[in-house]
């Protein structure tokens, strides 16, 4: 059976949409401090689950993607829509809201 981080899944976004599924919260805190569910900070790392076509400019051309399906990323804070798919919570966003790909 797959694990969830290898899940695939069946939504397509559209346009310069991309769907990130988030990585884990921290548990703990540098200093070994437990951090319970209610005060966790949702995390701004995720990785890219699909992607959509592209950004269509004014004239027609289509801009490829800059990021790809499995780039580690960061994203700002309230980015994006929160949607919950097969019991799975993931984040479609548009490519401008990726800040960078981490390597």
């Amino acid at each position: 059976m797959a694990t969830k981080a290898e899940k695939e899944t069946s939504v397509r976004p559209l346009g310069d949409k991309v769907l990130i599924r988030r990585l884990e919260a921290m548990e703990k805190s540098k200093g070994g401090i437990v951090i319970p569910d209610t005060a966790k900070e949702k995390p701004r790392e995720g990785r890219i689950v699909a992607v959509g076509t592209g950004r269509r400019l004014d004239d027609g051309t289509l801009v490829p993607f800059q990021v790809r399906k499995g780039d580690r990323v960061l994203f700002s804070s309230y980015a994006g829509t929160e949607v919950k798919l097969e019991g799975e919570e993931l984040v479609i966003m548009g490519e401008d809201d990726v800040l960078a790909v981490l390597e």
